[in-house]
Formats: C-alpha cells, sequence, structure tokens
C-alpha cells in the first residue's frame, strides 16, 4: 500500500461488496486493479485463478498480467486476466458443445466479417458498397442482444430494415455452417449459454470469486448483462473507469452503464480518484475546462503534484498544408533541442483523412514517423493466406478461410466450378470443403479441374491429420508444402518468417485464438520515431508532446456527429481524451482552409475552444488581417510559436566572415534566438547562436 494515495487505498481495502471507482484521467486506475489483485490473493487468500480481471484491449491485459506478476511475485498462467473476447472465446471452447457448435470454431475478424458479408450481398444482388454499414448495424443489434430472428419478429423495431434482415439471417447461417463466430457472437453466444444452462453459469460464478473490470465506461450493453450475470450471486465486483472518457459509442458502448451502476448495486460504494500522476497542472486545467460542460456527468476536478508546466498552445492557420508544415517543424526543433526523442511526440487527429497533408510535410522535414491504426502485420495479404491455411487445418468448416486459399497459390479452380461446389454446399447445408469432396465423386466437373480440386483436398487432409511440435511448425509446413513459399517476393517472405518467429512455443488452437483476438487498438508504435493517429486510436496511451490538429467546427466536432446534443458530448470527450494523453507539452491546432472528402472549405475554429479561459493558453492567430479567431476567449499575442517563424531553414546557403559559404543542417528557436548546424566544406560542422554569428543568408 505504499505506493498507493488514501483514495487508491480505500479503493483497495473495500471488498465486501460492490465497487464503483471514478477514475480520472491519468489517475492510476491501471496500479489500483493490479494492486487490488494481489491484495485479494495475498490478503483474502482469493486463489489467483479465481480472479476474472477484464481489460479492453490485448495490449492493456498483458501490461496487467505483468504487473501483477510482479507483484505477486510468481507466475500466474493459469489467471483469467484479458479482454472481454478473450475470456468469453474461454469459457466458449469448454462450453459451446451445449449450444450446437465444435469446440475448433473460428474467430472472424473484420476483414473476415467484411469478406464474408460482401459475398452474401452479391448473392442477393445488393449493392456490394453497403459491406460496412451493414457490418456496423449488425454489430450494434448483436450488442444489444437481438438475435436474427428477434430482428425479424421486431418488424418496425430496433431499426428494422428489410434487406439487413435478409442478410443478418443469412450472414448468422453462414457463421454457424462455417463453426464460426465473430467478435459479438462471443459475448452474446456467452450470455445465451449463461441463461439456457444455469448450472454452467452457477459454475462459473463459484469459480471466478471476484470480478475486477478495467474502462468500464467502455462496456456496451452485451458485456454488461455478461458481468451481472457472473456477479449476481456475489456481488463482489469491482468497476474502474471514467465517464468523461466513454468515446466508442459507435461501437455499441454507452456510457449509462457506469452512470447506472449504482442502480443496478444499490449496496455499491463510489470513490472517486482525482490526483493525476501524468499531465501539468495547466494541460488538466485546459482539458477540465472542456470536459465540464458536457452534461449528465460525474463531476471530478483533476490536480497535480507535477507543476503548472507551459501553458497549451493553440494555433490557428491559413491552411491546413501551412498547419502540418507547422507542426512537422516544430517537433523537430524539439527533438534538436536534445530533451525529447522523435517517440516521444504523438500527433492526433479526428478521421484519417486529415494524416496525409502530415505525411507530407513530416517526409518533408525528413523526420521519422509512422501512422497507427492503418494496416496492421496480421492484416498483411501473405500473413492472412498463411492463418487463413491454418484455420481450415483446425476448422475444415471454416468457408470464409476455403474461400480465400483455394487458389492461393494459382490452382486453376476457376468461378464455375466454385459455383457449383457453393450451390451443392448450400442445399445440403454442407461446409463447402466437404461440398468439394463429394464434388470429386461427380461428374459435373471436367476432368482437369477435378484433378486440381483432388490435390486441394488431399493436402489440407494430409496437412491436418499431420503432428506439429508447435503453432510455428504448422506455419512452416504449410508454408512450404502449400507452395505459398515459391510466389512470396523477399520482403513478403521476411514477414511470414516473423509470423513463424512470433508461433514458436505455441500450440495451434491458442495461437490463433491470439491472432485471431488482435484489434487496431493492439497497435504500437516500438521504434523511435513519431506516432500519428486518430483521437480513438489514443485512447490509453500517454506521450510527452502532443499535437491535436484540426481543431474546428466540422471536424472536431465532426459534421456526422452533430445531430444531437449525445453525440456533441461524445465529441467533446473524445477531444478530452486526447489533451489528457499529453505529459508536458500540448498543442490544439486548426486551419482556416481545409480539404476534405475532395473538397476545399472554410473552416472555423471548433466551438470547444470558446470553453477554455484565455489566461490559460497561448493563443496564436497565423492568419492575421486575412482572417480573425473568432473564439471568444481568443488574446492575439506577439509571442510566436516554437517552430513558425525561423530565420532559417535546413537546406539554406549562409555565408560567415571567417569560414566563408556553407549549407545550414539543422536549425531550432525562432528569430534571434534561432540557432543552426552548419556544415562549412573546408571547416566541418558548426553550431551557431544566430545572434552573434554575423551570418548572411545567400
Amino acid at each position: 500500500m505504499q505506493d498507493l494515495n488514501p483514495q487508491q487505498r480505500e479503493a483497495l481495502l473495500h471488498v465486501n461488496s460492490p465497487l464503483l471507482v471514478f477514475a480520472g484521467a491519468g489517475s492510476g486506475k491501471t496500479r489500483v486493479i493490479a494492486h487490488k489483485f494481489s491484495y485479494l490473493s495475498k490478503a483474502k487468500k482469493i486463489p489467483a485463478n479465481s480472479i476474472l480481471t477484464v481489460t479492453f484491449t490485448n495490449k492493456a491485459a498483458h501490461e496487467m498480467r505483468l504487473r501483477i506478476q510482479d507483484l505477486l511475485g510468481k507466475d500466474i498462467n493459469g489467471a483469467w486476466i484479458g479482454t472481454f473476447h478473450s475470456q468469453c472465446s474461454r469459457i466458449l471452447r469448454r462450453e459451446i458443445g451445449a449450444l450446437g457448435y465444435s469446440q475448433n470454431f473460428s474467430i472472424y475478424d473484420e476483414d473476415d466479417q467484411c469478406t464474408l458479408i460482401r459475398h452474401i450481398l452479391k448473392e442477393f444482388k445488393i449493392h456490394e458498397a453497403l459491406y460496412k454499414g451493414i457490418i456496423t448495424r449488425i454489430g450494434i443489434l448483436k450488442s444489444s442482444l437481438v438475435s436474427p430472428e428477434q430482428f425479424l419478429a421486431s418488424g418496425d423495431g430496433f431499426g428494422f430494415d428489410e434487406k439487413l434482415a435478409r442478410v443478418y439471417v443469412r450472414y448468422q447461417d453462414e457463421m454457424k455452417r462455417s463453426n464460426a463466430l465473430d467478435f459479438d457472437d462471443l459475448i452474446m453466444l456467452t450470455i445465451r449459454l449463461f441463461s439456457e444452462y444455469p448450472r454452467i453459469l452457477e459454475r462459473y460464478q463459484q469459480k471466478l470469486a471476484y470480478i475486477l473490470v478495467d474502462e468500464f465506461q467502455d462496456t456496451n450493453f452485451a458485456q454488461y448483462q455478461l458481468l451481472k450475470l457472473l456477479a449476481s450471486a456475489h456481488k463482489k465486483i469491482c468497476v474502474v473507469g471514467d465517464d468523461d472518457q466513454s468515446i466508442y459509442r459507435f461501437r455499441g458502448a454507452t456510457v449509462s452503464n457506469i452512470l447506472n451502476f449504482k442502480r443496478d448495486f444499490p449496496d455499491a460504494r463510489l470513490i472517486k480518484l482525482e490526483q493525476n500522476y501524468r499531465s501539468t497542472q495547466h494541460i488538466l486545467k485546459v482539458s477540465g475546462a472542456v470536459i465540464a460542460k458536457n452534461p449528465q456527468r460525474q463531476a471530478k476536478k483533476l490536480w497535480t503534484e507535477r507543476g503548472s508546466g507551459e501553458k497549451v498552445h493553440f494555433c490557428w492557420f491559413r491552411t491546413c498544408e501551412e498547419e502540418a508544415r507547422c507542426v512537422a517543424g516544430a517537433i523537430k526543433q524539439y527533438f534538436l533541442k536534445g530533451t525529447y526523442n522523435y517517440r516521444d511526440f504523438a500527433v492526433f487527429y479526428r478521421v484519417h483523412l486529415q494524416s496525409r497533408a502530415l505525411e507530407d510535410a513530416m517526409r518533408d522535414e525528413g523526420v521519422p514517423y509512422r501512422v497507427l491504426g492503418g494496416i496492421s502485420f496480421y492484416q498483411r495479404k501473405e500473413i492472412k493466406d498463411v492463418i487463413a491455411y491454418m484455420r481450415l487445418l483446425c476448422n475444415r468448416g471454416d468457408n470464409v478461410s476455403f474461400r480465400r486459399v483455394i487458389n492461393v497459390p494459382h490452382r486453376g479452380i476457376g468461378p464455375a466450378a466454385l459455383n457449383r461446389i457453393e450451390q451443392d454446399a448450400r442445399k445440403k447445408f454442407l461446409p463447402l470443403f466437404d461440398a468439394a469432396k463429394a464434388h470429386l465423386k461427380s461428374d459435373h466437373l471436367p476432368l482437369p479441374v477435378k484433378a486440381r480440386l483432388a490435390e486441394f483436398v488431399k493436402l489440407i487432409e494430409r496437412l491436418s491429420s499431420a503432428s506439429y511440435k508447435s503453432a510455428a511448425d504448422m506455419i512452416g509446413s504449410v508454408y512450404e508444402k502449400s507452395g505459398y513459399v515459391k510466389i512470396l517476393d523477399e520482403e513478403r517472405a521476411k514477414n511470414v518468417e516473423e509470423l513463424i518467429s512470433s508461433a514458436e512455443g505455441m500450440d495451434a488452437g491458442h495461437f490463433l485464438d491470439r491472432v485471431s483476438l488482435m484489434t487496431s487498438l493492439d497497435d504500437t508504435c516500438g521504434h523511435d520515431c513519431i506516432s500519428l493517429m486518430t483521437l480513438h486510436n489514443a485512447k490509453g496511451l500517454e506521450f510527452p508532446v502532443v499535437f491535436i490538429i484540426g481543431v474546428e467546427e466540422g471536424v472536431l466536432p465532426y459534421c456526422k456527429a452533430m445531430k444531437n446534443e449525445e453525440e456533441i458530448a461524445e465529441e467533446r470527450r473524445l477531444l478530452y481524451v486526447g489533451m489528457t494523453r499529453a505529459r508536458d507539452i500540448l498543442w490544439l491546432t486548426g486551419a482556416h482552409k481545409r480539404r476534405l472528402y475532395s473538397k476545399l472549405q472554410d473552416q472555423e475554429p471548433s466551438r470547444f475552444l470558446r470553453d477554455i479561459p484565455k489566461e490559460w493558453c497561448n493563443w496564436v492567430d497565423k492568419i492575421g488581417g486575412h482572417h480573425t479567431v473568432k473564439v471568444t476567449a481568443v488574446q492575439k499575442e506577439d509571442k510566436k510559436p516554437a517552430g513558425c517563424f525561423a530565420l532559417y531553414s535546413a537546406g539554406c546557403r549562409v555565408k560567415h566572415p571567417a569560414w566563408g559559404v556553407g549549407v545550414v543542417r539543422d536549425c531550432y528557436g525562432d528569430g534571434d534566438d534561432q540557432k543552426v548546424m552548419v556544415n562549412f566544406p573546408n571547416f566541418g560542422i558548426k553550431r551557431l547562436a544566430v545572434r552573434f554569428a554575423n551570418l548572411e543568408k545567400i
């Protein structure tokens, strides 16, 4: 307890009734959960494998496990520490037979869902471009625990749409036929299992004697129902969250769960964590002023012992290109001063398309960067192909994987043959692999095609019946014997080799579960480069220096989220989450002209800026007489932000009275305070203060 403040200590010791911990940004909620786990295990003698600990990303779960192991001083391999989806997968791997599925079910990620939905839309002759919207709608229905049958029976309820209903019914039929589950199925089927089989529920209630939940504000209806089922017997549950950081409404998350916890658990104790260990006081004051305007929230006043720190910078530019150049230049100058490495910087934006101008500016400035939330390692084609082979070996009913690999590498089994197999499989309600085997005994296919199909079937049967020491062994065998090794270039081959390396020491089932349960939120940047990402991907991260670009009406708040106050409140929370990722320095920027969806638009500063008292920020209008920043709180200042008004720039030529002509290699600072590194051909590189160097620009 020596590392905990009084409120954290109070949260640790309260174990006899439900507990709701409102943990403000940076207030040490992970520390509380880890220490509480240790306290329950050591002081209360609850076995480590009887404490259900739920986090929202695999990365957070891994870090939580390491921290708890460090506190306990021992391995906790059997402990229930993971995401909602991994915990439910673990339960279903043991119990799903009761629901008519096999235990070797496949788990489909979003890419697999897209493939299946597009296949169904094509079959129904519905415009394929609708697939993403349909996936989102189906996800919302499932997170609301609405099955296809319930949706059909609802008529006009739940936003009923006849096309959606047809696709939803067919989608679930295909999933069942493939013995496959998507992420939402993992939760929904676990709840169905517990509801239909009370004895199974009772067994898990007894086994999981205490429940710890992180990021509770991001739970959806189904996830909360699952928690209530598991906690209904013993009421030993502690949930930790912050209603001010609920930003996943578009995924079905509902902030009302955290606000209604006291209603559902009347004996619950409420504790607030308000001491912030991350940010400076200026950052907390500015972000607090923004979030304070949201209605229906638990009031919190964050404070820190880190001191005031720099004022928050707000800069308004003519164009988004100018904004991007300034951000890239400022980052380089901070770096050259030697205080920060490139990994210490992050730039957040509302939508992915804002990254284009930023990436151009970063390349021009010559600074290393990485865009998070793009194509992750596990979404690369060669990786998805190899994993599809593995899934088909483990689950021959997996139709999505069958379709993916039957012609990878190319085998000459054409669309006509595949169409016959598809029709036969649908008619007899068979998996595609079984239908393909049946076609080998028929006369429906030309002999050359039948021979190629027979070769593929034998390959899968031979690979699936072989014994493997590990998942790495299986991948290596698939890679070589499928012929895939012969068609990859050097770079893609290295990616497959890296996959093999990552699978060492794991069995195939465990490896496939781990890979299938990875999401974009688990993507991290481990190299020394600047992180560029959307505000949604910034959740749970922190950086010494943060830039949030595009703080404008129609961008933040986003134009599609301005229909009602509830959506505006979520946009405000999104900005708050971004602001509170910053430890030392925070920049907010915007531009009068921004290209959005191929259209150049006039922009105004975000309404959220009006809530910031003018004395708490350095407000800079870079447009001058051309445009005025129309924010009530704006104060015009003469102070120039670092990196915006440099006399010299990298690459320009200068003349020194003693050393002659040289080329500027690097520079930082502004005006007369600027310092430069100049390469003089006959004298080498010199670091000079512009004020004293008597340089002449040529």
